[in-house]
């Protein structure tokens, strides 16, 4: 049961039923679009979905499926089955057209790998019994243009020769005569023969239409020129009007002919037009559902809803074009909380989270895919009830109210547990205390009756029923305490404040007016109020400090590797200094013996020579002052260094100073790879792409460093505002490379282990060409889908090295 009967247009359906037949080619498409009908059997729905999503993947292929020729030939079908009926050239090519575009998509389902591809598809193709044969015979009557072949006929073929030349003959006699009244004044200097009633004739002045023997067959509207067929070529024109006649009559007969062969085929073809016409309406399915990026989830059959990122499908496509985001919901409808009471302020999002629920559920039930993430399931309701809008009738006499205590009688007579009940402003049109009051009582039985639902509502007792009673939950609607805007995220699990105070409060009234209703109120109203608001408070400022901690800890993380690979570079190069002078000091030793052994040597020789003796003192003394190590004059050494870094640009190397192009951020080079450096950077290491680095002087590195930050960009304020999590549902394959590169770039910059990116489930395309751009980076150690229960295939989680 569906209530009320308008349910399409309260919920959006008929929009979207509109945007399936503008993707339709023809007619034919369309009516199936209107045939679309809500479903609650789960084999009906699981292959009409299933359909679809497998025309999904051949849009996104570009398979080579058929483009165009979707013709309704029903009616000419129709006409053929009479008995002396013939078709037109027209209806032969339509027919043509048809049987063409059928051919090739039956051709298409029937390669192997294919009809493994497309299952549901190829079920569809395989049903139908069509002659290609029908196409070869209408080819060979009617050509590209939709005429009638000349060599259709040996008949016809003469009698269009014989014609040609008639033609040919009479336009030649009409140019002479025609030359000649020009001479005499007849007719005008730029008159030409012309058609009229099938003949040809030469415009003549009226004056002298009685000096030229003829036949006048018609006068221009002011009388002045009349168009006369010349008494010569009487008999040519009726040679030539014989021979079109004759041209007819065998076209007729051709056609007839045509007719004829193709009658015996009128079933199956029936069959075929049918099919083509199922064709073009899940093309069209499927095209729509790529726009709003559906995809066909689990089916479930029993009433329940488990959605992962759920979108508005109306809502997505019009903020699309704005290029603003929707921001997705989580719906979660099971046994033990059947019934979700949706609280928070007005403008927060409350109706749209309804009306998303109702569109999606509506729609799957409709056969068609809908915007959630893989890994949700769908439940299948056998009633939909709806509550939305102002259905005060002026005809009927019925207040706001009454319309929606009319609307609440339909619910609780036919509500079960099957049902999915969903109410918007749940009890408002009347006076507050006894709105809500009844409000309550018709829940309570709802509950009872154990339907699933979900209700908008500012009434607090609604809320603490909800939070009290078995079977139901309550939600809120997120919402910026401290600058009193919405988030229109749905937290699920407590209720919402309506902030009323707060927003009056912001936009200006009075203090006194404020003070005022607060006293009318009372506490007790008040306390609730504030506690919600505290809540939400309390809420935002745990998750600031989660992320402060999380800061804190990767800090400490950093910290500790950095230090880490600090000591191991110390302890390395400490090994490798001793070994060093160890190899001096032994080359030195070897040296020394072999000068001592050399003075040794001499001294003997020349027997205590005093002159060579002192000679060979000496001579070592100056080797003595050689392996003296002089004093190392630090400073010198420092201002060298400096002069290094005052050459900006160049190429660059380990222990450089560089900044990052177009910013402010500079740091110091630890590493270098093939494509990018271990830059430091204050406290952080991060991998930057050499490509976005230049070479700077130590100096400017250090002026850079102690400039006010006013322009470029501040590397803790960024590190703030970095996300762990990228969102690229809803946008083109060639636009995410880009953003996929920076968002990839700032996590290795941050030095960020784990991230992930959310681009849904839908085709895949989207899945493949990220993955595909995440294969470029080295930095990264792996990626995969992410938790069944937090988007699946949906996501991809990234580990980085």
């Amino acid at each position: 049961m569906l209530y009320p009967e308008n349910i399409e247009e309260k919920i959006g359906f008929d929009k979207v039923r509109e945007l399936i037949k503008a993707e339709c080619s023809g007619a034919l498409g369309t009516s199936f679009v209107d045939k679309i009908r809500f479903s609650f059997k789960l084999d009906t729905i699981d292959k009409l979905t299933a359909q679809t999503t497998e025309f999904q993947q051949i849009l996104i292929q570009a398979d080579g499926f058929p483009q165009g020729g979707y013709v309704d030939v029903d009616p000419i079908l129709r006409k053929i089955r009479i008995i002396g009926a013939f078709l037109l050239e027209e209806e032969a090519h339509d027919l043509k057209l048809s049987f063409i575009t059928i051919g090739d998509v039956l051709k298409f389902f029937a390669e192997e790998e294919r009809k493994l591809a497309y299952p549901q598809l190829n079920e569809l193709a395989e049903n139908v019994d069509f002659d290609l044969n029908l196409i070869r015979a209408i080819d060979l009557v009617v050509d590209e243009r939709g005429k009638i072949r000349s060599n259709a006929s040996p008949e016809l073929a003469r009698i269009r020769r014989q014609m040609h030349n008639c033609e040919q003959g009479l336009r030649s006699k009409l140019d002479t005569l025609l030359k000649s009244f020009k001479k005499e004044g007849y007719t005008k200097d730029d008159a030409s023969h012309t058609i009229r009633d099938g003949r040809l004739v030469i415009p003549v002045a009226a004056e002298y239409k009685r000096k030229i023997k003829g036949f006048v067959h018609d006068a221009s509207a002011t009388g002045q020129t009349v168009y006369l067929e010349p008494q010569e070529v009487l008999d040519m024109n009726n040679e030539v009007r014989e021979l079109q006649l004759d041209e007819q009559q065998e076209i007729v007969r051709i056609l007839s002919k045509l007719t004829d062969k193709i009658r015996p085929h009128i079933e199956s073809l029936k069959q075929a037009n049918f099919f083509l016409g199922m064709m073009d309406f899940i093309r069209a399915k499927a095209r729509f559902s790529n726009k709003i990026d559906g995809i066909k989830p689990e089916i479930v059959d029993e009433p329940m809803a488990e959605w992962y990122y759920a979108t508005h499908p109306l809502l997505f496509l019009a903020h699309k074009e704005q290029g603003k985001k929707v921001i997705p919901q989580t719906i979660l409808l099971e046994k033990e909380n059947r019934i979700l009471v949706i609280s928070g302020p007005n403008a927060g999002g409350k109706s749209i989270a309804l009306k998303t629920v109702a569109l999606l559920q509506y729609m799957f039930q409709c056969g068609l895919p809908i915007p959630v993430a893989e890994a949700s399931k769908v439940g299948i309701f056998k009633n939909m009830f709806i509550d939305i809008g102002d259905e005060q009738s002026i005809e009927n006499d019925l207040s706001t109210y009454s319309s929606h205590l009319t609307n609440m009688k339909n619910f609780l007579e036919g509500a079960n547990k099957f049902s999915l009940c969903l109410i918007d402003e749940f009890g408002t049109g009347t006076e507050p205390k006894l709105g809500a009051a009844i409000a309550e009582s018709i829940l309570e039985q709802i509950n009872h009756k154990k339907a699933f639902g979900v209700i908008t509502t500012h009434y607090a007792n609604l809320k603490f029923f909800a939070d009290r009673t078995h079977g139901l939950i309550n939600g809120a609607m997120r919402y910026d305490v401290d600058n009193l805007q919405p988030l229109y995220e749905l937290e699920i699990g407590q209720p919402g404040s309506s902030f009323a105070l707060e927003i009056a409060q912001k936009i200006g009234l009075p203090q006194e007016i404020i003070n005022r209703a607060r006293n009318k109120v009372g506490k007790k109203e008040i306390n609730i109020e504030r506690l919600l608001g505290q809540l939400e408070m309390e809420k935002k400022e745990l998750e600031d400090r989660n992320f402060q901690l999380e800061r804190q800890q990767q800090k400490l993380e950093n910290t500790l590797l950095d230090y880490t690979e600090k000591k191991d570079y110390f302890e390395e190069n400490k090994k490798k200094i001793l070994n060093e002078a160890k190899a001096e000091a032994s080359k030195l030793m070897e040296q020394a013996n072999r000068k001592i052994e050399m003075a040794i040597k001499s001294v003997k020789t020349h027997k205590g020579d005093k002159i060579i003796t002192k000679q060979v003192k000496h001579e070592i003394e100056a080797f003595k002052k050689e392996l003296k190590p002089e004093l190392v004059d630090l400073s010198k050494i420092v201002e060298e260094e400096e002069m290094k870094y005052k050459v900006i640009g160049g190429v660059i190397s380990i222990g450089d100073f560089v900044k990052v192009i177009g910013q402010e951020t500079t740091g110091e080079v630890l590493e270098i790879g093939q494509k990018d450096a271990l830059v430091s950077i204050g406290q952080l290491k991060s991998n930057i792409k050499l490509k976005r680095l230049e070479k700077i002087s130590k100096r400017k590195a250090k002026e850079i460093s102690k400039a006010p930050q006013s322009k470029g960009v501040n590397v803790s304020e960024k590190l703030m505002k970095f996300s762990l999590k990228l969102d690229l549902r809803g946008k083109r394959a060639e636009e995410v490379l880009s953003i996929v590169d920076d968002f990839i770039d700032n996590a290795i910059m941050f030095n960020q282990r784990n991230i992930e990116i959310v681009h849904g489930k839908g085709t895949g395309a989207l899945r493949e060409v990220v993955r595909n751009q995440l294969r470029q980076f080295p930095e990264i150690q792996s990626y995969k889908d992410g938790h069944a229960d937090r988007g699946g295939s949906g996501v991809t989680m990234v580990e980085m090295k």
